[in-house]
């Protein structure tokens, strides 16, 4: 009788112990405007060549920031497609929502057409409850480089990985926002 006291209790134990499940986040689609014209009537053409996100943040996990010096990459909660991806693909949306009479395009269109490359530095939730953006975009416009940093810290609503992602999101399309702000202006 006394033989099967552990077996037992490792049989409860593993019932007890389960895997956690793991949940996919992918940034929403925010809505704008919809951008009236072709691509015939476009004045002016922009590649948006490449988004690069820091080492830390191209892993599969959605990235938490525990403390001053501490950084947590999800093992549970993850991209359901690389971050740099969705960002580039959000981020021509958005580009191309906000920049009437534009043609903004991930891939080349013509040797006329400007240049855009940013790096993402910060895109994480933090120990304090925000949401932070971070990065420096390059613009090359005919031969001229336009260097840009910029920094986001947003409130998240409510806590949480879901809310994280729709903060994140929203963040996201404000510098996008920012962004073709000051395109416009060159």
């Amino acid at each position: 009788m006394m033989k099967w006291i552990p077996v037992t209790l490792a049989l409860l134990l593993s019932a007890c112990s389960s895997t956690p499940q793991k949940t996919y986040y992918q940034l929403p689609a925010m809505s704008a405007p919809a951008q009236q014209g072709s691509a015939a009537s476009a004045s002016r053409q922009l590649w948006l060549e490449h988004v690069g996100v820091a080492d830390y943040l191209a892993q599969n996990g959605v990235v938490y920031q525990t403390n001053d010096v501490q950084y947590v990459i999800g093992q549970n909660n993850l991209w359901a497609s690389p971050l740099d991806q969705q960002l580039q693909q959000s981020l021509v949306t958005n580009l191309s929502n906000a920049l009437p009479g534009w043609l903004v395009s991930s891939q080349p269109m013509s040797s006329d057409q400007d240049v855009l490359n940013v790096t993402i530095t910060g895109f994480h939730g933090r120990y304090d409850g925000k949401a932070i953006i971070s990065g420096e975009w390059v613009l090359n416009r005919q031969g001229q480089m336009i260097k840009r940093p910029f920094s986001l810290a947003l409130t998240q609503s409510e806590d949480g990985y879901d809310a994280l992602v729709r903060t994140l999101a929203t963040g996201w399309q404000q510098e996008a926002q920012t962004i073709a702000a000051q395109l416009g202006r060159f």
